[in-house]
């Protein structure tokens, strides 16, 4: 455990905490229709259009990256284990979202990724998306639906899985590399977030 008072980040790494949440069963939804042109889709996703979409959704603004740094191997594994299901919507012919849902560990479903790209901000997709997230996972025989999230996230995430029905569990601080300085991420990525290099 931590002790109170501050505690340095080293140069070159970046430091989150990392909120915990769940829910043991079903939340209430609230209906939302998607915007006209818009439609929801299964995805058997290539590496590729996963890494495209991750990174619309995720890497921009802010500093999603965990997937960017497995090789095309390590990502297949996950993404063709029939335990995974990967659904988006569609704008115009785009897809402009990411949902994963990971059923691999017996009676329990992972949010593991969810997320709009700017496009879709604002319109009631992420609505209708959660809703799709919630009804998908406790279509299985599961006793636990849980998600995380963290402070290089969307500051928006946490309020909204809290008002979609999960409950915050445990917080954690993580420490890793500032991807952007290891060539994972372009450095004008995350700019809510500041870098601090080693020094030479």
């Amino acid at each position: 455990m931590l002790p109170d008072g501050f505690h340095d980040i080293p140069p070159g790494k970046v430091a989150m905490i990392v909120t915990h949440l769940e829910m043991t069963e079903p939340a209430a939804t609230r209906p939302v229709a998607l915007p006209q042109g818009v439609t929801f889709h299964r995805v058997t996703p290539g590496p590729e259009w996963y890494r495209d979409i991750f990174k619309r959704v995720g890497s921009q603004d802010w500093l999603w990256y965990g997937r960017l740094r497995k090789t095309d191997a390590e990502l297949m594994e996950i993404l063709g284990d029939p335990g995974v299901e990967v659904y988006t919507l569609r704008c115009d012919g785009a897809d402009e979202a990411l949902l994963e849902l990971d059923f691999r560990v017996p009676e329990a479903c992972e949010l593991a990724y969810f997320g709009l790209t700017d496009r879709l901000i604002g319109t009631g997709s992420g609505r209708y998306l959660m809703n799709e997230a919630v009804s998908r996972a406790w279509s299985r025989p599961i006793r636990r639906f849980h998600v995380h999230t963290c402070t290089i996230d969307s500051p928006q995430a946490l309020s909204f899985y809290r008002r979609s029905g999960f409950t915050p569990t445990r917080q954690q601080v993580e420490i890793d590399d500032d991807p952007r300085l290891i060539g994972v991420l372009p450095e004008d990525n995350g700019p809510n977030v500041p870098m601090f290099r080693a020094q030479k």
